[in-house]
């Protein structure tokens, strides 16, 4: 099934007025569900970011990342409007698009409650020897971020699983120190959510070589999910295998909308990126729905 940006999109009733979230006091109220709520949150600058944010039935919060710093408002505004408690907040990788939003949040966090932090962080001598000055400097603000804040991430462990309120959660990837291609996008954390109704594979930034090493693990059978998080934004992420093993039926891409043309700026696949090849894999599998960030907010229930 061809992907085109008009037909697959499913827009939550929350607004933006003036550039802050309001949040209808009839879905606020909605009746429970028999299965979480997720939203893939949109960009509020014009790069790429990933945000993601689960309501467990009885109204427990779990947020996936964030985004940006410049995300970081619209963010603590939506999770203002849902209660401002949130049980798990998962960090999947230190690259700023990724955790510049909590950073930000955790400087004024005003009302908001985080309870329990997770990541999986290599260590500053491995980021020293493998990455570039530009990782190097975000790993520093994320590191020092945390620290002002007094947040020390609890680590994850491999294989380990938690339920939340009826949300399961089973961490099918670590960092991989042994990857040094592409080495911090290879240690994203990667997430098996899933309940009676639906399945969820969060796999961040993770690239060929992470995904590979997944796919030969014994846990490559816990990748098969409903829905699959396009990894690295839909591009130079896993390889075409991977999302075969997945055999998703719905794809979440949190993309901006020059990230999803390959638009550097002079028009549709002008851009050294791979996501019109990803788009490509994706149209042989029988995918019914894929959700895109640069669309607006996307609710599922």
């Amino acid at each position: 099934m061809p992907i085109t940006r008009r037909t697959f999109c499913r827009v939550s009733s929350l607004a933006i007025a003036g550039g802050a979230c309001t949040w209808p006091a009839a879905d606020a109220a909605e009746t429970p569900k028999d299965t979480f709520t997720l939203w893939q949150l949109p960009n509020q600058t014009h790069t790429q970011m990933m945000s993601y944010v689960l309501r467990s039935r009885s109204g427990k919060l779990i947020v996936i990342d964030g985004g940006n710093a410049g995300d970081g408002k619209y963010l603590a505004e939506f999770l203002a409007g849902l209660g401002n408690v949130v049980e798990a907040w998962f960090v999947s990788h230190p690259h700023s698009d990724h955790f510049g939003a909590l950073i930000e949040i955790l400087k004024e966090p005003g009302a908001l409650e985080i309870k329990n932090l997770y990541a999986s962080t290599p260590t500053k001598a491995w980021i020293d020897k493998f990455t570039s000055d530009s990782e190097k400097a975000s790993f520093d603000r994320y590191v020092e971020g945390l620290a002002k804040a007094e947040r020390a991430p609890e680590e994850l462990a491999l294989g380990q699983k938690m339920e939340i309120d009826g949300i399961q959660i089973e961490v099918l990837g670590v960092k991989n120190p042994e990857i040094t291609a592409n080495p911090i996008n290879n240690s994203s954390v990667v997430l098996r959510v899933w309940d009676s109704a639906k399945s969820v594979l969060f796999l961040a930034d993770l690239g060929v070589e992470g995904g590979d090493k997944l796919l030969a693990s014994p846990r490559a059978d816990r990748i098969q999910c409903d829905y699959v998080q396009m990894a690295h934004h839909g591009q130079t992420g896993v390889n075409e295998a991977f999302y075969r093993k997945v055999a998703p039926t719905y794809c979440l891409w949190p993309t901006p909308d020059w990230l999803w043309n390959n638009d550097k700026g002079g028009g549709k696949n002008t851009g050294p990126w791979r996501t019109l090849e990803v788009r490509a894999w994706m149209d042989k599998l029988p995918i019914k729905a894929h959700y895109l960030m640069f669309e607006g907010l996307v609710k599922i229930d």
